[in-house]
């Protein structure tokens, strides 16, 4: 980065974008003009960049910003054909590129080259949007700022708007930025330090006038049968919940989902205006459109039976689809892109919390942020006047729009296990760590569960962030710690889709050197271990009415019989069985249930670490560090066998290439003969 306006441009939108106070998540943009050499001609040029389409402000990046030539992006005034004819002026935006690469120029990049002024912030701030929300918007933004902020009349996102303020903008040189109605605000300057001081001024501005204006209680009274529930009977109720909420929000295509249970949301969820202002939408364009036209809300007192609220939730998801394909139907133009879904991205659940959904977890919870920062709109717009958003059709043209669906065509192609929500027992270590990483690598969200908390959640911290992958202890021998670790599951990523059993630990002795404590310790870990994970993810998965994966990791020793290993041998023979018993149960719900055998896998093995290794190197007379080669060299393949082609395997049952297999073994052991299936 040798350019300093380009440098003090990311500095400005990083600052900007850190505070959730000044924006929301990739939502509005910041620009700068300034001078830079044409390498073409070796003459100075002026520039503009931009933050493009798609990017956060306070995770910018110099790749992030469209670069575009000033004077061709300002000689589009003279070809523009009318408001009826404006989305076609982002195609143009195109030729107005400087250079090779950079990020596609955003539908608000009009606003930030016609104003004039070198430096423009254009931002969502939760304060400037309930003045530009509330009934008597304009006549507040002149109460609050006098003639320093001007008002803008709503208008869709686009080039007229670009046009509109720049007029304004002009007519008012006193003005250091506006208010735009419905939507947001914009701030401009000849310094970058001055633009950003001008931002802070509005947001701060707005926020002492909605506290020293605002009434107390702007949604109403407290109503007590909605109050929020005890934190431990809420989350366990959120819990017991969000299987089946997320089931339904997946009805047109799998979600995930996030929980919130914040203050803000209990709050709103328990007074009496909540089911008026929920109805009204949300109105700035960023955030119904990851949070849809409206959220779906439950009207059942807080401690209703659950049988009840799920009934309840039935009952409603049914009639939110047809109200929205109702809504969508009102408002289709011939050449609307389809409807792309009627389920909730939104469920509200008084004295419980707010489930947000979404195509990742990220999604998902960004989702959920964006709901926040609406109710805070409604709180300071219903303090001050009364919250009136965006007309439908308005909401409409916006969530249908032809550029929006062309953003969303740009979008990469999912992996091939997005949107799955994948368990892996023992995953703080060895073939389960592996798992955990492949499943984890082809999209799916991953609870790594160990009888080590701190152990499983460095694993997952080595995947990625809490978006991605979440640590939970799990002695799986005991029903109750099983349950709270799907509890966990659930409550990180709204449920449950793919489980694979492979915590486990082998006790390698003769017959009458094995113990009754050996016998019951190998058994209660995996044989009733298998059971009570499987057990409690059908639960889940039948729940959900998605489907689902069962992988029980077993072994090349449930079918082939060696000696000294009793203990371990038949307890994998055990599991080996569960897969078979398991996909003939379930097979009515969809839920696939497969094992795979391995053997010989002594690198990265943590039950061989564990004392194992050493004690099959004794029986077969090799040296320990050598018992990988050995068991290589008995197979037909002459190949080490390691954690990862494991992992291999289970991506093969899981990814969506074998959906009509189901109880099927998988050897993993480069060819062992006497072991092949029968």
């Amino acid at each position: 980065m040798t350019n300093p306006v380009v440098s003090d441009l990311i500095a400005r939108s990083n600052r900007l974008g850190a505070d959730p106070r000044n924006t929301n998540y990739a939502g509005g943009n910041t620009s700068a003009a300034g001078t830079a050499t044409d390498p073409v001609t070796g003459q100075p040029v002026e520039l503009l960049w931009v933050k493009g389409s798609g990017g956060d402000l306070g995770t910018l990046r110099e790749e992030g910003l469209a670069v575009l030539r000033l004077d061709r992006l300002r000689s589009l005034v003279d070809v523009y054909p009318g408001v009826d004819r404006e989305d076609e002026m982002v195609a143009a935006f195109d030729h107005c590129a400087f250079g090779r690469g950079g990020a596609a120029p955003s539908i608000d990049t009009a606003m930030h080259g016609l104003v004039r002024a070198a430096h423009v912030d254009h931002l969502h701030p939760d304060s400037g949007i309930a003045l530009a929300t509330a009934a008597d918007g304009e006549a507040l933004t002149t109460e609050c700022f006098g003639d320093r902020v001007v008002w803008v009349p709503w208008r869709r996102p686009g080039f007229q708007l670009g046009l509109d303020i720049a007029e304004i903008a002009e007519k008012n040189p006193q003005a250091i930025g506006a208010v735009l109605g419905g939507h947001g605000i914009t701030a401009w300057a000849d310094t970058s330090e001055q633009c950003e001081a001008n931002s802070r001024e509005i947001i701060a501005t707005a926020e002492r006038f909605l506290a020293e204006r605002g009434r107390p209680q702007p949604f109403g009274s407290r109503v007590p049968e909605m109050e929020p529930l005890p934190e431990t009977e809420r989350r366990a109720r959120a819990a017991a919940l969000f299987p089946v909420v997320r089931g339904l929000a997946s009805t047109d295509k799998p979600q995930v989902g996030h929980f919130t249970d914040s203050d803000v949301v209990l709050d709103f969820l328990s007074s009496e205006e909540h089911p008026r202002l929920a109805a009204l939408g949300t109105s700035c364009p960023d955030h119904f459109l990851r949070t849809k036209v409206r959220p779906m809300v439950v009207d059942l007192p807080a401690s209703a039976p659950v049988e009840d609220v799920v009934a309840r939730l039935r009952e409603l998801h049914e009639a939110y689809r047809a109200d929205y394909a109702a809504y969508y139907d009102r408002n289709a133009e011939p050449d609307s892109p389809a409807m792309r879904g009627a389920d909730p991205a939104i469920v509200l659940v008084p004295g419980v919390g707010m489930f947000s959904f979404g195509a990742n977890k990220q999604t998902a919870r960004v989702a959920g942020e964006f709901y926040v920062n609406a109710i805070n709109v409604m709180r300071g717009a219903e303090s001050v006047s009364t919250y009136a958003p965006i007309d439908e059709r308005e909401k409409f043209r916006i969530e249908y729009w032809a550029l929006e669906e062309a953003k969303l065509a740009r979008m990469p192609k999912p992996k091939p296990l997005a949107t799955r929500v994948a368990l892996v027992t023992g995953a703080a270590s060895g073939i389960g760590k592996a798992i955990a990483q492949r499943l984890a690598a082809e999209g799916a969200c991953v609870v790594i569960a160990d009888l080590d908390l701190a152990k499983a959640s460095d694993a997952a911290a080595e995947i990625g962030s809490a978006d991605v992958a979440v640590g939970v202890a799990a002695d799986v021998s005991d029903g109750e710690a099983v349950a709270a670790a799907f509890r966990a599951a659930v409550l990180a990523f709204g449920g449950v889709d793919l489980v694979v059993n492979n915590a486990g630990l082998s006790i390698s002795k003769p017959l009458l050197e094995t113990t009754e404590r050996d016998w019951d310790l190998q058994h209660d870990v995996m044989a009733k271990g298998s059971f009570l994970v499987s057990r409690e993810a059908a639960r889940i998965m039948i729940e959900q009415g998605m489907g689902g994966d069962v992988v029980y990791i077993s072994s090349k020793n449930s079918v082939f019989a060696g000696p000294n290993n009793i203990a371990y041998s038949a307890v994998k023979a055990d599991q080996a069985h569960q897969v078979r018993l398991l996909a003939a149960e379930l097979g009515e719900h969809q839920i696939r249930v497969n094992g795979i055998n391995p053997d010989g896998v002594v690198r990265g093995s943590g039950i061989f670490a564990g004392g194992w290794g050493a004690k099959r190197a004794a029986v077969y007379g090799v040296p320990e560090e050598e018992l990988g080669a050995y068991y290589a060299q008995r197979t037909l393949l002459k190949r080490e066998v390691l954690p990862e082609h494991v992992a291999d395997a289970v991506f093969a049952l899981t990814g969506g290439e074998l959906t009509r297999t189901t109880g099927l073994h998988v050897p993993v052991d480069s060819g062992v003969a006497a072991a092949f299936l029968r």
